[in-house]
């Protein structure tokens, strides 16, 4: 048996990913793998794909790096904090590779595409640099390390999908799990280096993702998440699997063929895009019960002139549109978005304009950052970033407390109510409690008792609420 853990920092928090005990391979070759991700679900998806190349050329893996042979770090470079505690955790590696010379640290996806050969100059101890489309050359790579050589690709595809990898399950609940569905980007803002670390947007086929889909229903897992930079714009132009006749998938019938799979296997994604989301993604959210109703929608900011600067390709008046869609065709959908602070000229009443958007949509939660520039962005090469520090914090201090009383607002909206949840496991606080998230992705906590199992679907009657925790009891 194999102990599997991941480490996964997400936005500015951080939480430690579950042990997971899966088969082992056939084969092994006695040395043992740690991976630590930071940034998006993406780069917790990939983590689980290099899981699974390196399980298949005989890698076990391991929770305790100083037990490792090779310890791994996916990257993200969407904000300048996030690459400074890569550097800080190389750091750490750095004084277990003196005790341990024979040790392999690699830098993986995001950041090591961005940087390349500068951690090999500059970070002496980063043996191998891969970015996020050549994955498969680990096992080689990893060989040419052990050599004694420094090994790197960082080549982009605009094939990889990695739609033939079954991906080891890292997050250990054997409950919730995430499918990639598509990779890279095509959209341009002028503030996101993803198109430049991730390559260009292509679509995964749906036979693979169904296929995918279907074996974690079978193996028990109840809710998965389809990933991609921009779901909205899930396109696939191939062959119909039984009649051979050229068929055309867009992301509204892939959401559509995948709540098909079972109606008790619950359905989210990430992350949409305002400019591409269409009634058709609304209508068929509306028709399925197992598709959750819940859409992150990055607005970054209220102000048009500043969105147009963003390349974010809408209006204010575009946002406000597919707001009102949403709430016309699923009343009660949940509402999550990402808000930058401070971006480059942003005056007083643009940022007031944010603030006004945040009471127009009334966000269940948000991600709020403020603006970090980001080398060989559109931004850093043809903008300033001229807005004082100290006015970025104040504004993003003043988007947090709004946002925090809209979080309160919208659960306080489901107190008195009951609600279906799928239990994940035990309350962070308490192992005398469960929790689990309902249909709009608020986390529910209530008692744990002996006839509730994590896995089940329960109904939780709710009696009170945090700003982030709705608080309850099993329903009679």
């Amino acid at each position: 048996m194999i102990d599997l853990q991941l480490t996964e920092k997400t936005h500015d928090e951080a939480r430690q990913g579950e042990a997971l005990v899966i088969d082992a391979p056939e084969q092994r070759n006695g040395k043992k793998l740690y991976i630590e991700s930071y940034g998006c679900q993406m780069n917790f998806a990939d983590s689980e794909i290099v899981a699974s190349i390196l399980k298949e050329d005989g890698f076990t893996t391991t929770g305790d790096y100083k037990e490792a042979d090779v310890v791994f770090i996916n990257t993200c470079s969407i904000r300048e904090n996030a690459e400074q505690r890569v550097r800080n955790r190389l750091s750490q590696f750095g004084a277990e590779k003196r005790r341990n010379p024979k040790l392999i640290v690699g830098v993986l996806g995001c950041m090591a595409e961005r940087l390349k050969a500068k951690f090999m100059e500059e970070e002496k101890l980063v043996d191998v640099v891969v970015g996020p489309d050549a994955y498969r050359d680990l096992p080689q790579l990893l060989s040419q390390a052990e050599d004694g050589s420094k090994a790197i690709n960082v080549l982009l595809s605009r094939e990889e999908t990695y739609a033939d990898i079954s991906p080891v399950r890292l997050n250990g609940n054997g409950i919730t799990a995430f499918i990639s569905i598509m990779r890279g980007c095509d959209n341009m803002c002028s503030f996101c280096v993803v198109p430049f670390t991730r390559g260009r947007e292509r679509s995964r086929d749906p036979y693979s993702i169904l296929a995918e889909a279907q074996d974690l229903y079978e193996r028990g897992y109840k809710e998965v998440t389809l990933l991609g930079q921009n779901v909205d714009s899930y396109k696939w132009k191939g062959a119909d699997a039984e009649e051979g006749a050229p068929i055309e998938v867009n992301f509204a019938q892939l959401l559509e063929k995948v709540a098909l799979v079972s109606p008790e296997l619950r359905i989210r994604f990430s992350t949409s895009h305002p400019k591409d989301i269409t009634d058709e993604v609304l209508y068929t959210i509306a028709k399925y019960d197992n598709i959750c109703n819940y859409i992150h929608l990055p607005v970054q900011s209220g102000s048009s002139r500043v969105l147009e600067l963003m390349n974010r390709t809408y209006t204010r008046e575009w946002y406000i549109n597919r707001i009102d869609a949403v709430k016309r065709i699923i009343p009660g959908c949940a509402i999550s978005s990402d808000i930058i602070a401070g971006f480059c000229t942003e005056t007083e009443e643009e940022h007031q304009e944010t603030l006004s958007m945040m009471d127009y949509v009334g966000y269940d939660f948000a991600f709020t950052f403020s603006y970090s520039e980001r080398p060989g962005t559109m931004a850093a090469r043809k903008l300033t970033d001229d807005i004082p520090e100290e006015v970025k914090k104040r504004r993003l201090s003043e988007i947090l407390v709004k946002q925090q009383e809209w979080s309160l607002r919208r659960l306080q909206q489901q107190v008195g109510k009951t609600v279906r949840i799928l239990v994940e496991g035990f309350s962070k606080k308490s192992d005398q409690d469960y929790c689990g998230r309902n249909d709009q992705n608020a986390m529910v906590v209530f008692p744990a008792t002996k006839n509730i199992s994590p896995g089940q679907y329960v109904n939780v009657y709710i009696e009170r609420c945090t700003s982030a925790t709705l608080l309850g009891r099993l329903a009679e």
